[in-house]
């Protein structure tokens, strides 16, 4: 069971490095720019991120195409590639029918506790582009419901189709649980 190396066009970056490049591109352009600059980045990040799960899985798993991938292998397998590139350990909780969270008490782009700032944009692109390629294609979004950097103990991502993750964001702007509208 071979760590992910960086292969396919990723590179390391420290998690220090990030954290200011998104505080720099929020003071410069704006928050909302520099959100929107951030997610664009990362989605561009997720494809080469993708590649690279790709050509690891098989060392990981014996697995030569990610659709063979067990549901229940699932949080094992993302935990010890982005865990093995220093993204952080997560796991994977399904939400009802329509949505699935990533769930990370040591994710990366979040700053250590006590350095309370800013959310993981970067990390919704590069999740976003990630996901999407996992399901053969199939649109996904990912919002961030959770962060380390707003106080929370862990940062928590809801990944689902757009049209779902619309529904979430009203709902949650009204006040009501994001799993109420999964069904869960």
């Amino acid at each position: 069971m071979a760590a992910p190396q960086c292969a396919h066009g990723v590179v390391a970056i420290g998690s220090k490095a990030l954290r200011t490049l998104r505080d720099s591109l929020a003071r410069d352009l704006g928050s909302e720019a520099g959100v929107t600059r951030l997610q664009e980045v990362g989605f561009t990040a997720g494809e080469e991120l993708y590649r690279s799960f790709r050509a690891w899985l098989p060392t990981y798993t014996d697995l030569e195409d990610p659709s063979e991938l067990d549901a229940a292998a699932l949080s094992e397998v993302l935990s010890a590639f982005f865990g093995g590139l220093g993204w952080g350990t997560v796991r994977t909780e399904r939400v009802g029918e329509r949505g699935l969270t990533l769930v990370s008490t040591d994710w990366a782009e979040s700053p250590p506790a006590g350095e309370a700032h800013g959310s993981c944009f970067f990390s919704t692109g590069l999740l976003a582009c990630f996901f999407t390629l996992l399901a053969d294609g199939a649109p996904l979004a990912v919002m961030e419901l959770q962060c380390r950097g707003q106080g929370d103990e862990e940062c928590r991502f809801l990944i689902g189709s757009p049209e779902t993750l619309s529904a979430v964001y009203d709902a949650v702007s009204r006040g009501e649980d994001y799993a109420t509208v999964l069904g869960s």
